[in-house]
């Protein structure tokens, strides 16, 4: 077990690819355990045994339906209303962000998704207005990861595959715990945050700063312009106000009206009974693809295809990624089954006395240093069969454990050194990767207490399953 663990970090400090990591701990391990004719039986068979599952097509499907939003403008749509009428409260543009990382994450699916649509809209906005750099992109990195949370959520599909509870009931778990995030963030950020709007040390406001700066000497170097008259500010106010009052009536509802439609047709057609999950994944996706010719209909034929096109390549190497990350998985799990490690760490906590809570407790808080140096899912397919055996033998639901598992996921996705969502948002923006890690820190102790919260109280979670079991 030491040897196979040691080589698997050795291969992820390398960079060699996750699934490449964990397929090669597998076999290496059942190797030394079983023998090489054992490892290479299991190599042959698992891949296929693994990903040939029906269940597994909802996967492909969600990712697809997520491409297809975000090529249909929802994203842009749900920000521009989140911004009209929230923009005047405390922190009232970093509230509208969250709302729209929220609404869209209600249908891509996707972290990284919302979090590189997001930045792309609202970091530069909120950036002119005040907020320093570390603020305006660590929320984006933290409300995106709303995205692994609330339905439908990959994350939460793949757990519920991985542990055979129900699809259904695993996505309706998680819209509350969803939601209290999202208005954990909003508090933050209207109570808090906003006192930092217009103050900010960070290294690359300064640099925006000397630059403005420059380009102020520069126009005054040539001369004073020409001054405006009362006229022309009466004017000018006058306009703003008429435009004040036709932006309500411009304002993109569309966006609105399909995030509504897609998620009462994916969410309110399985709990419904007239579609299951993978039938109303798949009415999704066609719903979206209606959506995105709708929305790119005036630009011709040539734009709706060139949109297809590239969702559908999207869709076919993030899928392809995360069934390889599964094969992988599934072989690391094999060995760890062979080696009878669930079984070992439940005899060893067991010995120890403690109550179960607390047991489980420890062991899930172990999830966050694992956070800072794996990616997201592959913690969730490393963790989930050592952690859920141990949950069953306690007597404890594994709803609830998938939530709390994804809840550390999501907090492991903004975590130094390999916070994906950070390193995305600094790709998109240009910002430095440390400027946004540095602004994560206060939302690194919301997370906590909401993941608290949901750990104490397990009925947040399992309230809507119950009732979705009853129905």
């Amino acid at each position: 077990m030491l040897i196979s663990l040691a080589v698997m970090i050795l291969l992820l400090m390398t960079k060699t690819p996750v699934s490449l990591a964990l397929g090669i701990t597998g076999v290496l391990g059942l190797s030394l355990l079983k023998g090489f004719g054992h490892a290479t039986h299991v190599l042959g068979s698992t891949p296929f045994s693994q990903v040939s599952s029906y269940s597994l097509t909802i996967v492909p499907m969600f990712i697809l339906m997520g491409m297809f939003a975000v090529r249909a403008k929802i994203a842009e749509h749900v920000f521009a209303i989140a911004n009209r009428f929230v923009s005047k409260a405390p922190g009232g543009l970093g509230v509208a962000t969250i709302m729209a990382c929220a609404g869209f994450s209600a249908v891509s699916g996707s972290s990284i998704g919302t979090a590189a649509t997001m930045s792309k809209l609202s970091v530069a906005e909120m950036r002119a207005n005040g907020y320093p750099a570390s603020l305006a992109t660590a929320l984006v990195a933290v409300a995106g990861t709303l995205g692994a949370m609330i339905p439908p959520s990959t994350f939460l599909v793949l757990y519920a595959i991985m542990a055979n509870v129900s699809v259904s009931q695993m996505l309706a778990a998680g819209i509350l715990p969803g939601l209290l995030s999202a208005a954990a963030y909003i508090g933050y950020i209207m109570l808090v945050g906003s006192k930092k709007i217009g103050k900010s040390t960070d290294k690359d406001d300064l640099e925006v700063a000397v630059g403005q700066a420059y380009r102020q000497a520069v126009e005054a170097a040539r001369g004073p312009r020409t001054p405006v008259t009362t006229l022309e500010r009466v004017e000018e106010s006058e306009s703003q106000t008429n435009d004040d009052n036709k932006r309500a009536e411009n304002l993109p509802w569309r966006g609105l009206v399909r995030i509504g439609l897609l998620f009462a047709i994916v969410l309110g057609g399985m709990y419904s009974g007239v579609f299951t999950s993978t039938e109303s994944a798949a009415m999704g996706a066609l719903v979206a693809l209606v959506m995105l010719i709708l929305e790119n209909r005036h630009q011709g034929l040539r734009s709706i295809l060139w949109h297809f096109k590239g969702a559908l390549q999207d869709t076919g190497s993030t899928t392809a990624m995360v069934f390889l990350i599964i094969v992988g998985s599934a072989l690391l799990s094999a060995f760890f089954i062979s080696a009878k490690v669930p079984d070992a760490i439940t005899a060893s906590v067991s010995a120890i006395g403690l109550p179960p809570m607390l047991t489980m407790a420890l062991l899930l808080v172990c999830l966050i240093p694992l956070g800072m140096v794996l990616e997201s899912l592959s913690i969730l397919v490393i963790s989930v069969p050592i952690l859920l055996p141990i949950a069953l033998e306690f007597g404890l639901d594994p709803i609830w454990l998938g939530i709390i598992i994804v809840k550390l996921i999501e907090i492991g996705m903004v975590t130094p050194p390999v916070g994906i969502n950070c390193f995305v948002v600094a790709g998109s923006t240009g910002v430095r990767t440390e400027t946004v890690f540095k602004g994560v820190l206060p939302f690194f102790t919301v997370d906590l207490l909401v993941t608290a919260l949901l750990f104490l109280v397990p009925s947040i979670t399992l309230f809507l399953p119950s009732l979705v079991n009853n129905a």
